[in-house]
């Protein structure tokens, strides 16, 4: 007899995903490493918003042209705070999920 845990080729039970496109071994957990990524990631975007927020200024070439096009679009700083606020707390909940104690569905 076979145990039900593994299957035909005395593997451990795996889970499909996608149709079989992904694998998994069940009761596996998030690796280490990306659950670092999550975070580390996200705060990248929302600092790359709020440092990029009046565009590249500071550029050799097209810094001139860039602050040239803010003068005349009326940029609005509180929009992009807030896009980034919201894109913050995106990231904090992720990263909530990401760390939390595993349990299989």
């Amino acid at each position: 007899m076979s145990d039900p845990k593994n299957d035909h080729q005395g593997n451990e039970e795996l889970k499909e995903y996608a149709g079989g496109w992904l694998t998994e071994r069940k009761g596996t957990d998030i690796p280490g490493f990306l659950k670092l990524a999550f975070p580390v990631i996200g705060l990248g975007c929302v600092a790359y918003l709020i440092l990029q927020m009046y565009g590249d200024t500071g550029h050799d070439t097209r810094g001139a042209l860039v602050q040239r096009f803010n003068e005349v679009s009326q940029t609005s700083p509180g929009l992009m705070y807030f896009v980034a606020a919201l894109g913050l707390v995106y990231v904090v909940a992720v990263a909530v999920f990401a760390v939390r104690a595993f349990h299989e569905d």
